[in-house]
C-alpha cells in the first residue's frame, strides 16, 4: 500500500515539474516575443524619426555630391539640352594655366591668415572676459553680435568704413598724418580688407568658445598653481592653453572650414575684383559656373576643394589631435 502511494507521489512529482518546466517554457517564450515586440516598435519608431532626415540629407547632400562628380567630367553651360562628356579635360584645363594655382595659393594665405589670426584674438579676448570686469557681459553680446549678422550687412557696413573719402578709416590714416587706400578698388588692398572683415566676423564666435573652455577648467588647478608661486604668464603657458587644446584643435577645423568656405563678403564687396585679386577658390568655383557659364570647370574646381577640405581634415585629426589633452 506504501509503495503504490509512493509511486503515485514520484507521479505527481513529476508532473508537477514537468507543468512547471513547461509553464517556465511558455513565460520564457512570452519574454522572447514580448522582447521581439518592442525590438520591432523601436525599430519603426527609429525609422519614423531617421528616415526622413536621411532622406533629405541623400537628396540635398550625398546627391548633389555625386552630380557634381558627373559634371566635373563634363562640359556644361547650363543652356544645352545635356552635357558633353570631356573626360579629364577640365582638370588638365584647371593647372595648364596660371590663374587657377594663383587662386589655390590666394585662398591658402586667406586661410591661413584669418583662422591664424582669428585664433589668437579670440583667445586674448576670452582671457580678458574672463577677468569678470564690469560690463563684460555687455561687451560679450557686442562681440558675439557679428557672427549672427548676415554676410551681406556686414559687408555693407564695412564698405562705408573703407570709404576713402568719406569712412572710418579715412580718419584713422588721417590721424598719422597719411590718406586712406581706396580699399576694394585698389588689387593691393583689397585682399586685406576682405582679410580684416573676416576676421571681425568670427572673432566673437572664438572668444567666446574658448572662453567657455576658460571657465570648464577647475579653479583648484590655477589656485595651486598661485600657491606655487606661478605668474599669470607661467600659467597661461602651462596650464590654461594645454587644458584648452581640446577647444584649439575644434575651432581650428571649423574655422578652416569656414574660411575656404567664404563666400558672402566677397560678393558684396568686390566681386571678385579688382583685377581677380580677391578671387578665392569659393568665388573662382560661383564665377566659372554663373558668370561664364562653364559648369564642367566650376565642378571639377569644386572636387578639388572638396579633396583639399578633406585631406586638411584627416591631417589634423592624425597629428595635430596628438597634442590634444582631453
Amino acid at each position: 500500500m506504501s509503495s503504490g502511494a509512493s509511486d503515485l507521489d514520484a507521479r505527481s512529482a513529476l508532473s508537477d515539474s514537468a507543468r512547471q518546466t513547461a509553464d517556465a517554457r511558455e513565460t520564457t517564450s512570452d519574454g522572447r516575443r514580448a522582447a521581439a515586440r518592442r525590438r520591432r516598435r523601436g525599430y519603426l519608431l527609429f525609422a519614423a524619426f531617421a528616415l526622413p532626415n536621411l532622406a533629405l540629407i541623400a537628396v540635398f547632400s550625398y546627391w548633389p555630391i555625386i552630380e557634381n562628380v558627373y559634371l566635373s567630367f563634363t562640359t556644361w553651360d547650363f543652356i544645352s539640352p545635356q552635357a558633353e562628356w570631356a573626360g579629364l579635360l577640365n582638370y588638365q584645363s584647371l593647372f595648364s594655366g596660371w590663374s587657377f594655382p594663383e587662386v589655390l595659393f590666394r585662398t591658402l594665405v586667406w586661410v591661413v591668415v584669418v583662422v591664424v589670426v582669428t585664433l589668437v584674438l579670440g583667445l586674448a579676448l576670452a582671457m580678458l572676459f574672463a577677468q569678470r570686469l564690469r560690463g563684460a557681459n555687455a561687451v560679450q553680446t557686442l562681440a558675439f553680435a557679428p557672427h549672427v549678422l548676415s554676410g551681406a550687412a556686414i559687408a555693407t557696413i564695412w564698405l562705408f568704413i573703407f570709404d576713402p573719402n568719406t569712412g572710418l578709416s579715412r580718419l584713422v590714416f588721417e590721424a598719422f598724418g597719411a590718406s586712406s587706400p581706396a580699399w576694394t578698388n585698389d588689387d593691393s588692398w583689397a585682399l586685406w580688407a576682405l582679410i580684416i572683415v573676416s576676421i571681425w566676423k568670427g572673432l566673437g564666435f572664438v572668444a567666446i568658445v574658448y572662453l567657455v573652455g576658460i571657465q570648464q577648467i577647475p579653479s583648484q588647478v590655477l589656485e595651486a598653481a598661485r600657491i606655487d608661486g606661478a605668474g599669470r604668464w607661467t600659467q597661461f603657458r602651462r596650464m590654461i592653453f594645454p587644458l584648452l587644446s581640446p577647444t584649439t584643435f575644434f575651432l581650428v577645423i571649423t574655422q578652416t572650414i569656414s574660411a575656404f568656405q567664404s563666400f558672402d563678403v566677397i560678393a558684396m564687396m568686390t566681386g571678385g575684383g579688382p583685377a581677380r585679386s580677391t578671387t578665392t577658390l569659393s568665388w573662382f568655383i560661383y564665377d566659372e559656373a554663373f558668370n561664364r557659364g562653364n559648369v564642367g570647370v566650376s565642378s571639377a574646381a569644386s572636387m578639388i576643394m572638396f579633396v583639399v577640405l578633406m585631406a586638411i581634415t584627416v591631417l589634423q585629426f592624425r597629428f595635430v589631435e596628438r597634442r590634444v589633452h582631453y
